[in-house]
């Protein structure tokens, strides 16, 4: 696979909007070199992202943290590449009883999960398996967040299973997610609200505060 180089303003451009510690930018530098080695061999996001891979990405991820700003147990469905879970761990190394569960089906890019929170010394877990048989064995947490993962129907189908009372859904989503939500509540009740993405004025936010089961209609 050709090798992309990252872009430096794009990266100080990132460091702006994310306002992080000096220790969390030690650490996603650290990051960004270990992921580009494993995307010359594993394609962990699309090759013409990676130009903008600290904002498109790392930036992208780290603004959900300004909207849970006390939550400390996270589970990422399909974290694939590592955003945002991955992402999330790295600002969170130094928080008192941080955990992210990292669920990746994928063996390898859950080898490349591994092998960051193993370099990195990150509070997290990865799950290599399906998120459906993961549920049960994680118990409660405070968040559950997902990207570009699947349309928000099944999307909320993977979730609910871990929208315990008080959990919130922190779902980044592209400038479809009006028809997503209308085709959803077919479905599901939900209470959420879209909150505009800091680094792409088209992407959004949903967070759902709280989902369940549409009842059946009867038949008339």
């Amino acid at each position: 696979m050709k090798s992309v180089s990252v872009n430096s303003e794009d990266r100080a451009a990132a460091l702006r909007m994310a306002g992080v510690s000096h220790e969390t930018v030690v650490r996603l530098d650290q990051f960004v070199e270990l992921f580009l080695r494993w995307q010359k061999a594993v394609q962990l996001v699309a090759p013409s992202t990676i130009p903008k891979l600290w904002t498109r990405h790392i930036a992208d991820s780290l603004q959900l943290l300004n909207l849970a700003p006390d939550a400390r147990t996270f589970v990422d469905l399909g974290s694939g590449g590592g955003f945002p879970g991955l992402i999330l761990a790295i600002a969170l190394c130094d928080a008192q009883d941080a955990i992210v569960h990292l669920i990746e089906s994928d063996s390898r890019k859950a080898a490349f999960l591994r092998e960051a929170v193993r370099m990195l010394h990150l509070p997290a877990k990865v799950h290599a398996e399906r998120i459906e048989s993961v549920a049960k064995q994680i118990g409660r947490v405070d968040v559950v967040t997902a990207r570009a993962l699947a349309p928000l129907p099944r999307l909320l189908e993977m979730a609910e299973p871990l929208m315990a009372d008080k959990t919130v859904g922190l779902f980044l989503k592209g400038q479809d997610v009006d028809r997503e939500l209308t085709e959803a509540a077919k479905s599901w009740n939900i209470r959420a609200k879209l909150i505009t993405s800091r680094t792409d004025p088209s992407g959004k936010i949903l967070l759902v505060q709280d989902v369940n089961k549409a009842p059946r209609k009867s038949e008339p």
